[in-house]
């Protein structure tokens, strides 16, 4: 065999193996303070959760959730990420209710979270969509009139309201629209 060939075998037996050498990342092996805003190899998101057997101590575990990242895996959030998009580590359920959190807003819409951090706006882009708000128009509120417009965006424009009477009126779902980044 010539060398170069040589190469090339070594390197699809070494991308072959790397499964089975036990490189992939599982939730269940994380440890609780890196288990929120992780996502395993198989692209599913960890979750932080308090097991039924022990809802009077303190003790969680991670667990993986069926919530699949969109083009992630084998991710464990940076803590550059979680302070600049506003998140907590130790929370154990995520909402869009903190979307309507001032504070929290700020953070996940700033260029630092924004740009930087694609697993949690990739998270939050879909949470919001969800809800029918399509995230670049809620940050681009916030950013040009504060309150006055993330309360018209929470009412009227962005948020429609649907009416299960009349499907066929129905706004067309955001839910296929793909996170900006």
């Amino acid at each position: 065999m010539a060398p170069p060939t040589l190469l090339v075998i070594a390197l699809a037996l070494a991308i072959s193996m790397q499964g089975t050498l036990g490189n992939n990342l599982y939730c269940k092996d994380l440890n609780v303070d890196a288990c929120a805003y992780a996502v395993e190899s198989s692209g599913k998101r960890c979750v932080l959760e308090k097991p039924l057997l022990s809802l009077l101590s303190s003790e969680y575990t991670c667990a993986t959730s069926e919530i699949v990242a969109d083009k992630l895996s084998d991710w464990i959030e940076t803590e550059d990420c979680i302070n600049a998009c506003g998140v907590d580590r130790k929370a154990l359920g995520i909402s869009s209710d903190s979307l309507l959190d001032r504070n929290f807003a700020v953070k996940l819409c700033s260029q630092e979270c924004y740009r930087n951090c694609p697993n949690i706006v990739d998270l939050y882009f879909n949470l919001a969509a969800g809800e029918g708000v399509y995230l670049p128009k809620f940050c681009e509120a916030r950013e040009s009139n504060g309150r006055r417009e993330l309360a018209e965006l929470h009412s009227s424009g962005i948020v429609e309201s649907f009416d299960q009477s009349d499907s066929a009126s129905a706004p067309a779902p955001l839910a296929d629209a793909q996170a900006p980044f």
